[in-house]
């Protein structure tokens, strides 16, 4: 009887635990994979890193790959951060943009301090689809559909 209780006990407890362990950046893993931009040659390519996204922005030119930027999603203090470090420019230093979460439209990155832009948004259509807005303070900026690569 005492190992039966014990075994209830301990699977009570395994399963609180689980529970309990819940990803934070649940609402952004339909970027893992790699995504033409439609109509370009340009890229954006996301895997998960441990407890974050690493991705990469870049053209194919001629067979090459060129890579323009690094992103990162990470989890810091109860916020989910995206990080766009573009080569040659910002000292090398990363930009930070923090998930809105009232947005209820777009899973959408906000900087209101930064230049441009200061909104990065992905709305996603589909599982091979994704809307990607790009933009500055006034709203008005870019948008481009991504296509996932098999």
């Amino acid at each position: 009887m005492k190992n039966i209780n014990f075994l209830v006990i301990v699977c009570i407890v395994s399963l609180s635990i689980s529970c309990a362990q819940t990803n934070p950046l649940k609402d952004v893993d339909f970027l893992v994979g790699t995504w033409k931009m439609e109509g370009r040659e340009n890229y954006e390519s996301w895997e998960k890193a441990g407890e974050k996204l690493k991705g990469e922005s870049y053209k194919i030119k001629d067979g090459n790959k060129k890579v323009s930027e690094s992103l990162e999603i990470t989890f810091q203090n109860n916020q989910i951060i995206y990080t766009a470090t573009v080569f040659n420019q910002n000292q090398g230093k990363g930009i930070p943009f923090t998930l809105n979460t009232n947005d209820k439209e777009f899973v959408s990155f906000e900087n209101p301090k930064h230049d441009f832009p200061n909104k990065i948004q992905y709305k996603p259509l589909s599982e091979k689809e994704v809307l990607v807005k790009v933009l500055g303070k006034d709203g008005k900026g870019f948008s481009y559909k991504l296509i996932k690569k098999e």
